[in-house]
């Protein structure tokens, strides 16, 4: 009789199915966790990364008190007759607010001046430039040209052209701030926005517009800068500062 066989606990011939099953549990928690931990991280940096708004809204009705009546020796006459853009649902969203004024004077040209704002400049709303609605209100325009304005605070990077109607020709000077830069092209503002972004700030946005008719350029250069310079002495501090950064 030969000896017997060893016995054979069943318990240890074979791995327990429970032990495999907790053990593959503790790992796929382990790479849950580690997964999550990750995504989390990626969100906190661009949250942290995500830029933010510098200016908050301005209600109309205080930024319209902060537009001067008198200039110098110009005064408010109207605010109808001036060239804007065509309305359409994106024109309604390009500002926060917007004002026009036509001053008159006994002694200058009249001046017509269009002020326009938005607290946030990115990708989608950014403020127009008047090369656009000149032409779609039926004028034809000259090269755009750069041209210099010295204020008392600053010199000025502006724009200036003529634009002949079926009625009535006008010589346009204006200047665009977004942030704290003044792009004088589509390119420079988009990069100006770019690069606050890349500060970490949403830019706000600030457009501004004076006109004379008529056809000589030099007397329109000479007089939209005298009334710059007065407007920049009349206007309230807040609104000196949108306009001039």
């Amino acid at each position: 009789m030969s000896d017997a066989d060893p016995m054979i606990d069943p318990a240890k011939a074979a791995p327990r199915e429970g032990s495999l099953l907790d053990k593959s549990c503790r790992l796929a928690s382990r790479r849950h966790f580690l997964v999550g931990a990750a995504c989390a991280a990626a969100a906190g940096v661009a949250q942290a990364r995500m830029p933010t708004q510098k200016q908050r809204p301005i209600a109309h009705e205080r930024f319209e008190k902060w537009v001067p009546n008198q200039v110098g020796p110009w005064h408010f006459l109207t605010a109808s007759g001036v060239v804007l853009p065509p309305p359409d649902a994106l024109s309604d969203r390009l500002y926060d607010n917007l004002v026009t004024r036509i001053y008159d004077s006994a002694e200058r040209p009249a001046v017509m001046l269009a002020i326009a704002y938005n607290n946030v400049q990115n990708g989608v709303v950014q403020v127009h430039r008047p090369e656009f609605c000149y032409p779609a209100g039926g004028f034809r325009l000259t090269p755009t040209e750069p041209v210099q304005v010295k204020t008392r605070e600053r010199s000025l990077d502006c724009n200036f052209f003529s634009a002949t109607g079926y009625d009535r020709a006008e010589q346009v000077l204006y200047w665009t701030r977004i942030g704290n830069w003044f792009p004088r092209t589509w390119a420079e503002q988009r990069w100006a926005v770019i690069r606050a972004n890349l500060a970490g700030e949403i830019p706000d946005g600030m457009l501004a517009r004076v006109s004379v008719a008529g056809d000589d350029r030099r007397e329109a250069e000479a007089v939209l800068g005298e009334f710059i310079r007065q407007f920049e002495a009349a206007v309230a501090p807040p609104l000196r500062r949108l306009l001039l950064g």
